[in-house]
């Protein structure tokens, strides 16, 4: 079977298995977050930081439980880490650095799990899984809560009340994220991920020397890893590692995990609205960008000149023989276009225009189909301004979902849109303008400014992943990458959460003659068209001066 066969028939696999999900647990969360059962754990939880979860929120108090839960996650996790010397199951590793730990911190809080330190030489047992572990289920399960709200926005009328941010929480924590990530590790598990508490121990002789790798509980981060989109790994290697993903079948099962909740959101969405046909279309949207991105990503990383590649099958350079170009490309544009930052192979390797895909992937906003919760709210976000657009072609007032797009909502929309690609080109301005953070480029040319234009990208997006070569650990990168991550994932949430206030007090407006069709066919073009338009007026000429030029050198 040739390599390009191999590549098909993985994305068809994967394809399936969505397609075979995608209905009973969208299903399935809707009836969580409409759900006013609660469970005995939940009551628990509830006493215990005293919150009443059948208080209705406005915005402005959902938007308070946001910001104050997530400050106390920042809080504690850099408490742990700069208390790492002193706590049981360090393995022996001394506390982190203030510049790292914060970096750290707002990385895995902000669901961005950027990381500029090696896993299993930086950090213990206790660290990895009662700190970094805990924030890749309450991150990811923030992010579920907001797209909840803003889907509520949307469903309620002449009411300012979103539901209740601790109630939401708990609930997409303890009744969709925990029972997958348990049947998934298992899953890992069977596959050969590693889950243990073991020490520091040698493995063998590596050119001439032993070599030594840590232990650790992996099998039950990695799963939450990929499913709550966060993408942090417990070895530096990632997901390339073969403890983290050891077969094939390991490979293709994590790309599942990754797409899994973003795309069945879609269908939670059209329950929730009660329109299933604005489901679909916000998910052929996703499809189609996705497939669209994923064959672009096969097709120039199998394009070859030469013996060499022809040898190889492809551009084999940094990526793993045992998963080979095809599922690096499809692992690699699944990671991009979700905000997990997961990678199996290392993306400052692949070809010019293949490392722009993936750069360019983040750039639309993550949004197709997105990270856990963010795509969702992203994608409505857009939907809102194409229908705004459509507005503006035929001279009416443009309504979604029958209420009404006026000044205040196009205004905050507008402000999402914006507020990501200014922190993403302001900050990569600022590094290659001062003489001290260039010193961090292993390349220069096209291709360390890509380096850079990345590293900001992936932050500002909470991405997390990296383009290799750019040394980000420094008092530079840190700082300014963590202060990005943390603007770039609560600046858009205040905005979001804005929106869903102002939509939920509306009055629903009754469907006319006149109204734009937004569960058909031509209107997810016409978001398809808005989506690439607005990214490449943004980033063009960035994208210009970083892969492109280095695509059309090679």
């Amino acid at each position: 079977m040739s390599p390009v066969t191999a590549g098909v028939l993985q994305l068809l696999a994967l394809i399936a298995a969505l397609a075979l999900a995608y209905r009973p647990l969208g299903d399935h969360m809707a009836r969580v977050y409409t759900s006013e059962k609660h469970y005995k754990p939940e009551k628990w939880i509830y006493k215990a930081i005293g919150a009443n979860p059948n208080a209705e929120m406005h915005w402005p108090a959902y938007l308070r439980g946001v910001l104050a839960f997530s400050a106390v996650g920042v809080l504690f996790l850099y408490g742990m880490q700069r208390l790492q010397g002193s706590l049981p199951g360090s393995l022996g590793f001394v506390s982190i650095d203030p510049d790292q730990a914060f970096n750290t911190a707002a990385s895995f809080v902000a669901n961005t799990n950027w990381q500029s330190y090696y896993g299993e030489q930086a950090m213990g047992h206790v660290v990895q899984t009662g700190g970094l572990a805990v924030q890749n289920f309450v991150s990811a399960a923030v992010g579920m809560a907001v797209a909840v709200a803003l889907v509520r926005g949307f469903a309620r009328s002449r009411t300012g009340e979103l539901g209740n941010f601790w109630s939401d929480l708990v609930r997409g924590t303890l009744r969709i994220l925990l029972p997958i990530s348990v049947i998934g590790a298992l899953v890992l598990v069977a596959c050969g991920v590693i889950q243990n508490f073991a020490g520091i121990h040698e493995v063998g002789q590596f050119m001439g020397g032993s070599r030594q790798w840590n232990g650790g509980a992996v099998a039950s981060q990695e799963v939450i890893k990929e499913l709550g989109t966060n993408g942090g790994g417990y070895f530096n290697a990632n997901s390339a590692h073969p403890f983290e993903n050891p077969t094939p079948f390991s490979n293709l099962f994590e790309i599942f995990l990754i797409l899994l909740i973003p795309f069945a959101l879609t269908r939670t969405f059209g329950r929730m609205v009660g329109n299933l046909r604005q489901g679909y279309a916000i998910l052929a949207t996703m499809g189609i960008i996705w497939i669209g991105f994923t064959a672009l990503m096969m097709w120039t990383e199998f394009a070859h000149h030469g013996p060499a590649f022809d040898v190889a099958g492809g551009a084999m350079e940094g990526k793993e023989t045992r998963f080979g170009i095809g599922g690096s490309s499809i692992f690699a544009v699944a990671t991009t276009l979700t905000s997990t930052g997961a990678v199996n192979s290392f993306h400052s390797s692949y070809t010019g225009f293949g490392g722009g895909i993936a750069m360019l992937g983040m750039q639309l906003g993550e949004i197709a189909p997105g990270g856990v919760g963010s795509g969702l709210y992203g994608m409505l976000i857009m939907a809102i301004i194409a229908v705004f657009i459509a507005g503006l072609m035929v001279g009416r007032t443009p309504e979604y979902l029958g209420k009404k797009i006026g000044t205040r909502e196009i205004k905050l929309a507008a402000c999402y849109i914006l507020v990501t690609p200014a922190l993403v080109l302001c900050f990569t301005a600022a590094a290659m303008a001062l003489p001290t953070p260039g010193n961090s480029m292993t390349n220069s040319g096209a291709h360390g400014f890509s380096e850079i234009l990345y590293a900001y990208t992936s932050g500002a997006n909470n991405n997390g992943s990296a383009f290799a070569g750019l040394n980000a650990d420094t008092q530079w990168f840190n700082s300014t990458i963590g202060i990005a991550m943390l603007l770039g994932r609560f600046l858009p949430m205040v905005f979001v959460l804005a929106l869903a206030g102002s939509l939920a007090e509306q009055k629903p407006i009754p469907e006319t003659a006149g109204t734009l069709r937004t569960d058909k066919p031509l209107y997810a073009g016409l978001l398809v068209g808005t989506i690439v338009i607005i990214t490449g007026l943004t980033y063009f000429p960035a994208l210009a001066l970083g892969p492109l030029a280095e695509g059309l050198a090679s």
